[in-house]
């Protein structure tokens, strides 16, 4: 995903170098246990997807679709199918799934493209969150809180109700079904011996809970996606060769002439804020609780307030060029395709066309991928909030900016740490890998 902000130019200094001060620090030992859960369907309600199956490094930590297949599909990346029979797909995942580059930095405090879930105390346990105060306790940090809700999410991991007990049971209350996942997990042996031996509080495997799966796979998450070693990373610690001429010129028009840097602030180069740009909508949505519309109204849905209708959370861009498509719903299948919507967001939406969106063909659900386009009142309503102005930039200048995402990319980002294991504890299928 990308979010750029083309708004009147504001002259303003580069960020500051990152540093491992930036972020968490994880135990290496939890990080090795947190990769294999990772990769192990084990903690799908079916047994049959991962977290490895959204968020695969061979596609940049996501999936290279605009809208996932989850729950009942088969296969990777664009190959990935809707499945068959009564296993098949209910619904397409209704937002883009997104890369997982640095969520281990400290001055995070937001997550999720609407941001349902942030550090705060309004349920006085630490997190505002869609689990309420029924948050399990014993969190380590915002990207372990993350990591339990695609668990019990109907159709990313969990499954449909009567398929099996985790869907059953997310069905009576969202934390009735964290146990039973934490309960197949300290029955398999390897983990259980794991878990003791890295996570000082547990002694035998009953004392494995949720939040300790969580931790791990933050710890895992952590240690194999922080990445600030991008050519841009050399270029602001005084290597002024790291970057390239049309890269130099793509950095001034970013924090010059064309303001991306009015969203992309800071070392981490998004302002965590929320923003409306007319994005083309398309495929289930994700609305407020009861709204029967197709639709995706983005943050007004977390927080229902209108000036917050159809923005959506300003991403961090390192590694920007490993993960398209772009977009809360992976609108667009090009960097260029994306900054020129930001560049002109009406003329961009008016002449997108639903052949550049990435949906693997699922015929029962053709009806309803595109239907919101054909609500006039709700495309209205769409551009009626987009507050961004045009701005002409050169086919030149946006190549140049293009080329300078492109130095967004870190040296070791491909390769990771640990990789992906050859077989996980519980026994069951690792997604292959895309390239050898």
């Amino acid at each position: 995903m990308l979010l750029l902000c083309a708004s009147p130019a504001v002259a303003t200094d580069l960020p500051r170098p990152l540093s491992e001060d930036d972020f968490i620090q994880p135990d290496p030992a939890q990080a090795r246990l947190g990769q294999l859960l990772f990769y192990d369907p084990i903690l799908s309600g079916n047994r049959n997807i991962a977290c490895s199956t959204c968020h695969h490094p061979d596609l940049g930590t996501g999936d290279g679709l605009s809208l996932g297949i989850g729950e009942g599909g088969q296969g990777l990346g664009k190959k990935r199918t809707a499945g068959v029979g009564e296993d098949r797909i209910r619904k397409r995942i209704p937002r883009n799934a997104p890369g997982l580059w640095n969520l281990g930095a400290k001055e995070l405090h937001t997550m999720f493209h609407d941001g349902r879930l942030s550090i705060a105390d309004t349920f006085e346990n630490g997190f505002n969150s869609p689990a309420e105060e029924w948050l399990p306790g014993g969190l380590d940090n915002l990207l372990a809180a993350q990591a339990i809700f695609p668990l019990v999410a109907q159709f990313e991991m969990a499954g449909n109700p009567k398929e099996n007990e985790i869907a059953g049971a997310v069905h009576q209350r969202i934390d009735y079904a964290w146990p039973i996942i934490a309960d197949r997990v300290r029955h398999v042996p390897a983990y259980a011996d794991a878990f003791a031996k890295v996570v000082p509080h547990i002694e035998t495997s009953e004392d494995i809970a949720i939040a300790d799966i969580a931790n791990v796979l933050s710890a895992f998450m952590i240690w194999e996606w922080t990445s600030f070693d991008s050519p841009f990373d050399a270029y602001l610690v005084g290597d002024e060769a790291a970057l390239g001429p049309d890269q130099r010129a793509g950095l001034d028009l970013f924090y010059g002439k064309a303001d991306c840097v009015s969203c992309h602030a800071g070392p981490l180069m998004s302002d965590q804020g929320f923003h409306a740009l007319g994005l083309p909508p398309f495929g289930p949505g994700r609305t407020r609780r009861f709204d029967p519309m197709v639709r995706d109204v983005g943050r007004m849905g977390e927080s229902d307030d209108l000036a917050d209708a159809y923005a959506f959370r300003t991403p961090m861009l390192r590694n920007v060029a490993l993960t398209a498509p772009y977009g809360h719903n992976g609108a667009y299948p090009t960097l260029e395709g994306i900054v020129r919507h930001h560049l002109d967001p009406v003329t961009a939406l008016d002449a997108w066309t639903p052949d550049m969106a990435a949906l693997p063909d699922v015929p029962w659900l053709a009806g309803i991928d595109f239907m919101v386009q054909q609500d006039t009142r709700e495309m209205a309503r769409q551009r009626a909030v987009i507050k961004v102005q045009p701005l002409a930039l050169s086919d030149v200048e946006v190549d140049q900016i293009v080329a300078f995402l492109g130095s967004l990319t870190g040296t070791t980002a491909k390769a990771g740490r640990l990789g992906v294991p050859e077989a996980v504890p519980s026994g069951l299928p690792v997604d292959p890998r895309l390239t050898d």
